[in-house]
């Protein structure tokens, strides 16, 4: 076990160096001047020229991409264009809205997901089978950001439910804190529900076809000690991998519903950082969300061994 996690661990280093060199070329490669965006409508060539000369813009790009790596190896994420602060303090200060978030979200998505989609695979062809499978084709095919203003409208502005928009972080008290995290995170669990109640019938129902189910039906055991001990326990490798999936896809859905609800977190910034050009915050997100998705994919890897003994490492 040690020795594969200490494989896995170094293997992060060149995913994570290919990532961090890849971006930093799209980043230049792509139409935008931040010079430009800084200097404003109004900004002269000179005024341009002197700011790209003051970020450094002007070098050669290799000469750029080492000074950059260099930094980066000695963990300075550089400043950030746009706000004038340290990219890394300006992540430190963002990251509890987008944690909060994704946990609450993956709180909610684990304890829907995984009984319906249980509940499913018992009850096959029924109708509740096939309003599980009807709400799965459903969530994937709203969009989040049309589920969060549809969502708003009913539980914000004619029920006045939950706050229309904004964050409350904990440390003004637990109930504010969750009551704003209540909608978004219903909002970005919808999808990720879908995908792993679908799942987890689909696991759950094919090892209900196995002998050993029946073999435990034989011997007395109630459907609940059935599905809860024996098919669920077994079907739980599939079941964790999607959801380590569904963690890492979060990312994405965390930054159009930060937008939706005007949540200052790492997704928030991810947008403004974006539309000001700001290469060094880009940068930066993108490599702390890599690295966060190798992570929890090894989490799962390790994962595997637990769930099923005949894994080993």
């Amino acid at each position: 076990m040690f020795g594969f996690l200490v494989q896995r661990l170094l293997a992060t280093i060149p995913v994570l160096g290919m990532v961090a060199v890849f971006v930093f070329l799209m980043l230049r490669l792509t139409p935008g001047d931040p010079a430009a965006v800084l200097a404003g409508d109004n900004g002269t060539p000179e005024q341009v020229a002197q700011i790209r000369e003051t970020l450094g813009l002007n070098e050669p790009l290799l000469v750029q991409l080492g000074i950059w790596v260099g930094n980066l190896l000695q963990g300075d994420f550089g400043q950030s264009y746009f706000f004038k602060k340290d990219v890394a303090e300006l992540i430190l200060l963002r990251v509890e809205p987008t944690l909060a978030l994704a946990t609450t979200t993956l709180i909610i998505t684990i304890l829907v997901a995984v009984p319906i989609g249980v509940i499913a695979a018992y009850k096959h062809g029924t109708w509740i089978d096939r309003s599980v499978m009807a709400f799965s084709v459903a969530g994937f095919s709203v969009p989040v950001f049309v589920l969060g203003y549809i969502l708003i409208y009913l539980f914000a502005m004619e029920i006045d439910l939950f706050p229309v928009q904004g964050y409350k972080p904990i440390a003004e008290g637990f109930w504010p804190f969750l009551h704003r995290l209540i909608l978004p995170s219903i909002t970005l669990s919808v999808i990720y529900i879908a995908l792993i109640a679908r799942i987890t019938r689909a696991s759950v129902l094919e090892v209900l076809g196995e002998d050993y189910i029946r073999t435990a039906y034989a011997k007395g055991l109630t459907p609940n000690k059935v599905l809860l001990k024996h098919a669920l326990r077994n079907a739980a490798v599939p079941i964790v991998t999607v959801i380590g999936i569904g963690i890492a896809l979060l990312i994405g859905g965390v930054v159009v519903t930060e937008s939706v609800y005007n949540i200052p977190g790492l997704g928030r910034l991810t947008v403004d950082a974006v539309l000001g050009r700001d290469y060094p915050t880009i940068q930066a997100i993108i490599i702390v969300f890599s690295f966060v998705y190798v992570m929890i994919n090894l989490l799962v890897d390790l994962s595997y061994s637990l769930l099923d003994p005949r894994i080993r490492y």
